[in-house]
């Protein structure tokens, strides 16, 4: 299918899209208990080590020989061998001492549905620049007064680089030139991360808006794309896995440093799992513990930065609600200052920002007016990276007390709307003196793509 579309004209909402993809024929699912969806036929299982999966797959009607592996780590996903229910199965694995997490590889959809039927909300439109560059929002959260301190560039003179997992990126587009750097596409297995689809299929444009935003808000740093959605955006656990491992280090060898500095997850689904909160522990803190079957892959400057949902309720979405040290889940607020109805809320968000009627890049070299707390996290993901690159000491977690910190107050369940001037400018309470003036940086070549082989997501 061709990677760049002609720019159609119609109605999307893009509030919140799911984390979890199944490929080609393997996409179709069976139905677990409750509302939930997983792959049909087999597991994800977490071992105390490589030698027990030979017992193990023995033991359980599983097959030795893995669908995968996450990196050199005992962590597989297995086909079932017997014709077994997938939860049963679970079950009898978490009662094995040589079992440290199984769970079924679970695929969720939209909380809009999912697949076609994108059909509510402000939609695309053909848009000029002057639309994207003098919307409300940057004046909103004081962009302008952010950017006379620092637009993205280290104390060493490298951009800040942020990774956004999505549906890929319309690399393409005139206003991202200059602003990306080489990806990976998980769906596809290859090292072009572009948008795929169309506009009458799923949340088409979704990573390319989010990506635009971030370019907006932090004009300096740059944009690492890594697609792990489909067309219809969706995605599963391990790919999501898999593309968080690649995002902090992407050529497999940590002393080059070469890894994302904040990662933008504009996804959410209700199902919690231990793969996930254990991979974001580890890439967040290379210390954390409950995490011991990880090896030490973190960054402890590192923010994820998560959309926390487009529920309009109290109902705890994820990734965003994980409790993982340098992650902060975000809301949509409006341009009246109040928190959007469509927003999840609740005391597990930390900030909101701006997130409906919000103007960014669409695949074909236009601009859209979409709304969503997927528009909302990228200007935090922006902030961040800012903040990053004008207090490189700051560890992640207190990145996060300090965008919560400097927020303007408004009212409703969720308190504080970014001010990312007011950030860039107030000294985070653990700095005892002025943060060393960002110098101009020196032009330098784009990296040259370097990474590890990656495994086919066939199910």
């Amino acid at each position: 299918m061709p990677k760049n579309i002609r720019l159609l004209f119609v109605s999307l909402v893009l509030l919140a899209i799911a984390i979890f993809f199944v490929a080609g024929e393997s996409s179709r699912v069976a139905r677990a208990s409750g509302d939930e969806d997983f792959v049909p036929g087999e597991v994800v299982v977490g071992l105390t080590s490589t030698a027990s999966l030979a017992g193990v797959a023995t033991q359980h009607a599983l097959d030795p020989n893995p669908l995968d592996q996450f990196g050199s780590r005992a962590i597989y996903r297995l086909r079932i061998t017997d014709g077994a229910d997938v939860e049963h199965r679970v079950d009898e694995l978490l009662g094995d001492s040589r079992v440290l997490f199984a769970e079924p590889n679970f695929v969720e959809k939209p909380p809009e549905g999912g697949g076609n039927g994108w059909s509510v909300g402000n939609g695309w439109s053909v848009g000029i620049p002057s639309a994207y560059t003098a919307q409300w929002a940057p004046q909103m959260i004081n962009l302008a007064q952010a950017h006379a301190v620092n637009r993205g560039t280290g104390s060493d003179g490298q951009p800040v680089r942020i990774a956004v997992l999505d549906t890929g990126v319309d690399t393409t587009h005139p206003s991202l030139a200059g602003h990306l750097l080489p990806g990976f596409d998980f769906v596809d297995n290859d090292s072009d991360p572009s948008e795929v689809g169309n506009t009458g299929i799923g949340p088409y444009g979704h990573g390319t808006v989010v990506a635009g935003l971030i370019a907006l808000a932090a004009p300096e740093a740059k944009i690492m794309p890594v697609r792990v959605l489909d067309p219809k955006g969706i995605g599963n656990t391990w790919v999501l896995a898999e593309a968080l491992a690649y995002a902090v280090d992407p050529d497999g060898n940590p002393a080059t440093h070469d890894g994302a500095d904040v990662i933008n997850l504009s996804l959410s689904t209700l199902r919690r799992t231990r793969l996930l909160k254990s991979v974001l522990d580890k890439v967040c803190d290379d210390a954390a513990t409950g995490a011991d079957d990880f090896p030490a892959v973190g960054n402890p400057n590192l923010v994820v930065v998560a959309a926390a949902g487009n529920g309009g309720d109290f109902v705890e979405q994820y990734p965003a609600a994980e409790s993982t040290g340098g992650l902060i889940a975000v809301a949509a607020s409006t341009q009246q200052d109040q928190l959007a109805t469509f927003s999840t809320r609740g005391s597990w968000i930390r900030v909101a920002a701006p997130g409906q009627g919000i103007t960014s890049t669409v695949p074909g070299g236009g601009f859209g007016i979409w709304s969503g707390t997927s528009m909302a996290a990228p200007l935090v993901a922006a902030e961040a990276a800012l903040i990053h690159a004008h207090f490189p000491t700051l560890r992640n977690t207190k990145i996060v007390d300090h965008i919560e910190k400097t927020g303007d107050r408004i009212d409703g369940p969720v308190s504080e709307r970014i001010d990312i001037g007011k950030a860039l400018t107030t000294t985070p309470e653990s700095e005892d003196s002025t943060p060393t003036p960002t110098p101009t940086p020196t032009p330098t070549a784009t990296p040259t793509p370097s990474r590890r082989r990656r495994s086919r997501l066939s199910c």
